[in-house]
């Protein structure tokens, strides 16, 4: 079944720089998948209710019970650095 997506753009959309060979690669997967789904589809589903999930869903409700916390003194001690009450970590970010 040949695979009517434009690998090529769909790459690019992602932001993605493949040679050829991975455009054929990633052509012949999608293959794969779009073959699988259209026998997966050609299944006889009559009488079969729509479903989310395959199993029936519940909530597991508990009461809410408090424990005890980690002591704060305890756990900054463990921090590679702190100013108070809170840890320190590297910036990430540039300031704009």
């Amino acid at each position: 079944m040949p695979v009517d997506i434009d690998i090529a753009k769909v790459a690019r959309l992602a932001r993605l720089a493949l040679d050829d060979e991975e455009l054929e690669r990633y052509r012949q997967q999608c293959e794969v998948v779009l073959e699988h789904a259209a026998r997966v589809q050609a299944l006889p589903t009559d009488g079969v209710p729509p479903t989310s999930h395959p199993l029936p869903r519940t909530n597991a409700f508990r009461d809410d019970v408090v424990t005890e916390c980690l002591d704060r003194e305890e756990v900054l001690s463990q921090a590679p650095e702190r100013d108070g009450d809170y840890f320190l970590v590297p910036r990430i970010l540039d300031e704009a």
